[in-house]
């Protein structure tokens, strides 16, 4: 049996779409990036990343309807664009979510060491990771169940913020405006400022692009999908654009209680909410973080087990990687995928966080990368292949903007990707740069590496793609 079951609701679906881009980005580093970029900065690159990724967002909801694929963008960048760039593509991509596991979980067993600092973080790594491995041994319903009311909490604290955080601004002389206009607000340290949080802003929104993976095992993806797509640029305008504005008038930006993105006292969020539960506020804002952390690993378990089965359905992988159980489980690439996220163990072990630090810098290159390849799979879809079967009227979900969205898309991830260099600092070394850009490096190593191996006839010519990438241009 090689095939995966369709049993993902409407409503999981939903949730999954605004749940992936929930995490820390919004608990801890909203205030942070007020801190770095000022109120204006903030609120501008929030908002110019919350549109890019709707324009990307909605070029995989066009894709993911037309075809339902669990390899999601992965299989399109195969199809549309070229092998050597799928084969790139689909394992940055599972590289990416398997470490991210090992990220999310490393963060989770720290914020238990809130409550229990003599306990040995690595037990509370271990009992993590086996609740979310077991999780994801049942069928993909489970899945879809768990993350959904995960998600649901992390959103409710949301909506419950910003009511309190808007009653608590009547309070506030001129409604806190003044907070714009202290010191070089509202674009405090200029460009310089506004790409540092543009940056952060990118980091938080990642994981949006999960609702593609979850498109091949969804019930009726021909309307899921869309309505899950229509409605994530609302909710991230909602969620993130608010509650910035939101802290930017009740705290000023240069307040020293915003420079740390670290310390759960210090999150706009506990700031807030102590104003109404007191000193459980922090314990409080602990509680949903962990929440957050424990749902963002429970997704990477499950989107990089899903490209991984992919990769091995177009032979890019070994075939036993295919091997699916009777609940529709490629329990073969659940495996393989928690070895690999088992990395989270060696961060327990390496002081000072060195480990923790590199894997989400390397993850998060990993999720731009993955960003761009969305992007030029829609262009190349809507220029070479689409024509060919019948042009956008067969389409029953169009993205809007083309081509002007993704070309825009992909000139932003670039410049994203550029800018990592800033993160460096003054003081850095040839390490740390190799390091900041090691997927990068990783990636063109697989692609210029899949091409030669191709140029050989190394590779299996009996895939299901070989025709298909006859006709594109790698």
């Amino acid at each position: 049996m090689s095939n995966l079951q369709q049993r993902l609701e409407s409503r999981q679906i939903n949730m999954i779409a605004i749940g992936g881009s929930i995490g820390t980005g919004i608990f801890l580093a909203s205030g942070y990036s007020i801190f770095v970029g000022g109120p204006g900065g903030a609120l501008v690159a929030y908002t110019v990343m919350a549109v890019i990724v709707y324009f990307l967002m909605t070029s995989l909801g066009e894709m993911s309807t037309f075809k339902p694929s669990s390899g999601s963008f992965c299989d399109y960048s195969n199809l549309y664009v070229g092998k050597s760039f799928g084969f790139a593509m689909g394992y940055n991509y599972w590289f990416n979510w398997a470490i991210t596991i090992a990220t999310e979980i490393s963060a989770a067993a720290l914020i238990m060491n809130y409550w229990f600092p003599h306990i040995n973080p690595v037990w509370f790594s271990i009992v993590f990771f086996l609740g979310i491995f077991i999780t994801n041994l049942f069928s993909v319903k489970v899945y879809g169940e768990v993350e959904y009311w995960l998600s649901f909490v992390k959103v409710a604290v949301i909506i419950v913020f910003i009511v309190l955080g808007i009653a608590t601004l009547y309070h506030q002389p001129e409604f806190g405006v003044k907070r714009w206009t202290i010191g070089d607000a509202p674009f405090h340290q200029g460009w310089f400022g506004f790409i540092s949080v543009f940056l952060f802003a990118g980091f938080s929104f990642q994981g949006t692009e999960l609702v593609g993976v979850a498109s091949g095992e969804t019930k009726n993806p021909e309307t899921s999908i869309p309505k899950a797509i229509k409605l994530v640029f609302w909710r991230l305008t909602l969620f993130y654009i608010l509650s910035i504005g939101i802290i930017s008038l009740l705290i000023a930006y240069n307040d020293p209680r915003l420079a740390t993105q670290d310390n759960v006292h210090m999150s706009p969020y506990t700031l807030v909410f102590s104003n109404y539960i007191g000193t459980y506020a922090a314990n409080f804002i602990n509680i949903v973080i962990l929440v957050a952390l424990i749902s963002a690993a429970n997704a990477s378990m499950y989107s990089s087990t899903r490209i991984l089965w992919y990769l091995g359905t177009i032979k890019q992988a070994p075939n036993f990687i295919t091997t699916v159980n009777k609940r529709g489980i490629p329990i073969a690439a659940l495996i393989l995928t928690a070895l690999v996220g088992s990395v989270v163990f060696i961060s327990s072990f390496v002081g000072n966080g060195v480990v923790f630090t590199y894997l989400v810098q390397i993850s998060a290159l990993c999720g731009f990368l993955a960003w761009f390849g969305i992007a030029l799979s829609h262009y190349k879809f809507r220029k070479n292949i689409l024509p060919k079967l019948g042009g956008v009227g067969i389409l029953k979900y169009k993205a809007k903007f083309y081509p002007w969205a993704q070309i825009i898309s992909m000139v932003a991830i670039v410049l994203i990707i550029v800018a990592q260099f800033i993160t460096l600092g003054e003081h850095y070394n040839i390490f740390d740069f190799i390091m900041i850009y090691s997927s990068l490096i990783l990636y063109f190593v697989l692609y210029f590496g899949h091409k030669i191996y191709t140029k050989f006839n190394l590779i299996n010519k009996n895939s299901p793609y070989s025709k298909m990438d006859e006709e594109n241009v790698d």
